[in-house]
């Protein structure tokens, strides 16, 4: 590891509190979702992506696709602290005109592969870059696509698993968001996916499932995928929705509404949910310290 343990969970907590007051501001997007991959999104770009922030058209860059584009405030808060674009702009999130689009736009924000919004494209975007680039002879860079579990509800997202596994697409590196929520409820209540890494294996791909909030787990499937010959990888990490925030966490009906917009019964009222998100976030193992110390 470049970073210990401890700074990297430093780094993802701070992403989590941008995420919040980002949502706040805007007064309207997903907060689950993005709480819940933060500890992936800081692995991947403090500690494996190749990427070169002032430099978005690198050839020898990997390429990182965000399928399910909902969840972007986790996206933008982690390239921000990467050094991509200056931290006050987090705050234009969803506003009229700004580059950070309540989904990914690839034309409004240098750093972004693909423009995302419809669920379950993402896979097909991520298989068909990881083609190019084996056409083009191109052996560094590799693809990493992070998609939620939903989307596999989607028919398009096994058209595209089928066709990473047929084609051996070893440079490419799907991480399922394995949160079992979605909008409506439970994914097993919704609509079942298990067995899940069964399914993916049916089709000709190496599985790795990993608790997503575990740094050792987390990079070292990472880098593990880097290592699988002849195959695609998925790694379905088991997350928390809403990590870090008790009355979030595990609770559906924070999926795609942010703190302060209504009363969700047993939580905070709606005046303070912003205050008390952020007071939770900011306690480390029972110890208070400062927002961004």
């Amino acid at each position: 590891m470049i970073h210990t343990e401890q700074e990297l969970e430093l780094i993802a907590n701070q992403i989590r509190e941008d995420i919040i007051h980002m949502l706040v501001e805007a007064g309207s997007g997903h907060t689950a979702g993005p709480l819940g991959m933060a500890d992936i999104f800081t692995a991947l770009y403090f500690e494996v992506l190749r990427h070169k922030p002032q430099d978005t058209n690198w050839p020898e860059r990997d390429r990182l696709v965000l399928s399910n584009g909902h969840i972007n405030p986790v996206l933008y808060a982690t390239m921000s602290k990467s050094g991509y674009f200056d931290h006050s702009e987090l705050k234009t999130l969803r506003k009229f005109g700004t580059r950070l689009q309540g989904h990914p736009e690839r034309l409004r924000l240098p750093g972004l592969e693909t423009t995302s919004g419809p669920l379950g494209s993402g896979i097909s975007q991520a298989a068909g870059m990881a083609y190019g680039l084996r056409m083009d002879s191109l052996k560094q860079p590799r693809v990493w696509c992070l998609t939620s579990d939903g989307e596999h509800q989607e028919g398009n997202t096994w058209e595209a698993i089928m066709f990473a596994g047929k084609n051996k697409l070893s440079n490419l590196t799907v991480v399922v968001d394995r949160n079992n929520i979605q909008i409506d409820g439970m994914t097993e209540n919704v609509m079942p996916l298990e067995p899940f890494a069964m399914k993916y294996q049916a089709f000709n791909w190496h599985v790795i499932e990993i608790n997503g909030h575990d740094f050792n787990d987390i990079i070292s499937a990472l880098n593990q995928s880097k290592a699988i010959f002849e195959k695609p990888t998925c790694i379905i990490a088991h997350t928390i929705p809403g990590k870090g925030v008790d009355y979030m966490e595990f609770d559906f009906r924070w999926h795609g509404i942010p703190p302060g917009i209504k009363d969700i019964h047993g939580d905070p009222p709606k005046e303070i949910q912003a205050k008390s998100a952020l007071e939770k976030l900011r306690t480390i193992n029972g110890k208070i310290r400062s927002e961004h110390e």
